[in-house]
């Protein structure tokens, strides 16, 4: 209403200022003259308003309106020369005509623009935040354009690894060298760098990550353009950088004759369906051709959960896939086997099991019956259902445990390992051992990403404590793969390459965050990392192999183990005992169980069960 306010005002000014020009003098227009001067405003507004010139919004006036606003006002200019000459009574020189059609172009071309320019500059106030784009190129210029337009971000510049590109100006920004950024982040109080290279690797983005952590600013990263829709990007597209990025290593490609070869045109079941890796192991599975999906899960809400994003995967990916949702304990082998016989399931990915070292520690007959017992049943099950391939996920706790949790799932390898043994069906069993994964419900960095939004502090238990680390997707693919490698009763160990540091995990957090460590030698940092003393059953260093024989597979991320185990009779007898144990909470006795037939199991001295207190 104002804009156009203004120019019902301005344009009658614009027809003396024309004639004033041809005549080279200011005149005084009479009244007649000013009868004329006053209807170009009555015959633009109804155009400029029929045209959309008022629907544009003046802070995101894009270029095509220069061609609307030349138009219009040549449509307008026309339409009031052809009625000027025809009444002939005005004293306006035909060549007025087209020096006000020059002055109402450039007048509503340099209004527009100047309030654009106004509304974009001091958007937001004070309170935008300076930031950096790292990338000129097509991905960075989109960003530009659009933190221009939002009243979150103020672009202050660009960083480029091209030296040809140094010193231009793009988009109204100037491209600097990745040398000045210490020098931009103190000028221009730069508290965020924007990663827009969606085309280059994730080796080199894992290096940009690393050389700019030490900056202490938040680093995020633009998606990749296949990513962006009609090409045009979003400042919400924009992301954090992801764990994979943190972890620092990178992804083998999957050999894709593996990832079907247990999967494409078969009936495979998933236990522990709703979980980290369970889930994402459903995610994958349903995009290599299975016949149809088993789901079997005791968690009602976290099994509609994952099945409803399954059946938003299939519709999306148009995939012919019948999924089963079935609840469901792995201890219970008779509705396990029966559901397995009810759906002719010939693969087993078995990743039901309770993981969190504490809380097992205090419920150790539950634990043990989930854990070995849980996975006994399920084997079994599979066994007499004549189930092709039983793959277990296990961990790499198993190896030389402290805790009971770790035990438990050595314990559900041995049991594996007698049944392969005896060779008394036709299921191949098999286990996949590996470390941490992050993003996981009991990973440490969804636990790291919601102190840092509290504000600090972030926990570690110990300065150094250790583990191994894998992105859910890439441990899913390779679980995949090692079972299709499987004959039977083999330990598939991943390659999880270096340890890594749970306290500089995070500081890199911390730092990538845009926050400084507060500690003794910075007291005035933002972020505080706390150290609260190890939990009960965790130990510094997870290790992945009990013995030092170990082969080599076709897949470079896969090692084979060969350990030495139980035979089934032997395994019977210890199962029988450590059932009977676990019936009556006889705690000690399942220790000793453990200790027995686990290798290097070292528990904490006392027993720490909700239940022990009876037995004193």
């Amino acid at each position: 209403m104002m804009i156009a306010l203004c120019d019902g005002l301005l344009l009658p000014v614009m027809v003396w200022l024309a004639v004033c020009l041809r005549y080279g003098e200011w005149r005084v227009p009479g009244p007649l003259d000013l009868l004329g001067y006053a209807i170009l405003p009555l015959i633009a507004l109804p155009l400029f308003l029929r045209t959309g010139l008022y629907r544009a919004v003046t802070r995101y006036l894009a270029d095509r309106a220069v061609l609307l606003i030349i138009g219009t006002v040549s449509l307008v200019m026309l339409a009031y020369a052809g009625l000027a000459l025809l009444i002939g009574q005005w004293d306006i020189p035909r060549s007025a005509f087209l020096i006000t059609w020059l002055l109402v172009v450039f007048y509503m071309l340099a209004s527009r623009f100047a309030v654009r320019l106004l509304l974009r500059r001091y958007a937001g106030g004070q309170s935008r935040r300076a930031v950096l784009i790292y990338g000129a190129g097509s991905a960075g210029r989109q960003l530009a354009i659009a933190l221009n337009l939002g009243m979150e971000y103020k672009p202050v510049g660009f960083l480029d690894d091209d030296f040809t590109l140094h010193g231009l100006d793009i988009c109204g920004l100037t491209v600097f060298r990745p040398e000045d950024l210490g020098q931009l982040i103190r000028k221009k109080q730069v508290g965020q760098v924007l990663l827009a290279m969606p085309s280059v690797s994730r080796n080199r983005r894992i290096e940009l990550v690393n050389w700019l952590e030490p900056y202490h600013v938040e680093v995020k990263v633009v998606p990749g353009i296949a990513d962006l829709v009609s090409g045009q990007l979003d400042v919400s597209d924009i992301r954090t950088v992801d764990v994979d990025e943190l972890l620092g290593r990178e992804a083998v490609p999957p050999d894709e004759q593996l990832l079907v070869a247990n999967i494409d045109g078969k009936v495979v079941m998933v236990t522990g369906a709703g979980g980290s890796i369970g889930a994402e192991l459903c995610r994958q599975i349903a995009r290599f051709g299975p016949l149809r999906l088993v789901l079997y899960e005791q968690s009602e809400f976290a099994l509609y959960t994952i099945e409803q994003e399954l059946q938003r995967l299939a519709v999306a990916n148009e995939l012919a896939l019948e999924i089963v949702p079935v609840l469901g304990s792995v201890q219970n082998g008779l509705r396990v086997g029966a559901i397995m016989q009810r759906y002719g399931v010939q693969t087993v990915y078995h990743a039901a099991a309770y993981k969190h070292v504490p809380l097992v520690e205090f419920n150790i007959t539950e634990g043990v019956f989930n854990n070995t017992f849980g996975t006994l049943a399920t084997a079994q099950a599979a066994l007499h259902q004549g189930v092709e391939t039983f793959v277990l996920i296990s961990t790499d706790k198993a190896v030389r445990p402290t805790n009971v949790m770790g035990a438990s799932k050595r314990m559900a390898e041995l049991v594996l390992q007698a049944l392969a043994d005896a060779r008394e069906g036709g299921t191949r069993f098999c286990m996949v051992r590996f470390g941490n994964v992050l993003g996981s419900s009991g990973s440490v960095v969804p636990l790291f990403k919601r102190q840092l939004d509290a504000g600090g502090p972030l926990t570690v238990t110990h300065p150094e404590i250790t583990r191994y680390f894998m992105t859910i997707p890439e441990a899913a693919q390779l679980v995949i793969q090692a079972g299709a490698m499987a004959e039977s009763g083999e330990v598939f160990v991943l390659d999880m390459g270096q340890p890594v540091k749970i306290a500089d995990l995070a500081r890199r957090m911390i730092h990538l965050s845009g926050y400084s460590i507060k500690d003794e030698h910075n007291p005035f940092g933002e972020i505080e990392l706390r150290y609260t003393g190890l939990r009960p059953g965790e130990k510094l260093y997870e290790e992945l192999l009990i013995g030092e024989n170990v082969l080599g597979t076709s897949h470079p991320r896969i090692m084979k183990a060969r350990e030495e185990f139980y035979s089934k009779a032997e395994m019977d007898v210890v199962i029988a005992r450590l059932a009977e144990a676990c019936a009556s909470n006889h705690f000690d006795c399942i220790m000793t169980l453990l200790h027995q037939c686990v290798a290097d199991f070292k528990p904490d001295a006392t027993i720490k069960d909700h239940l022990h207190y009876e037995e004193s």
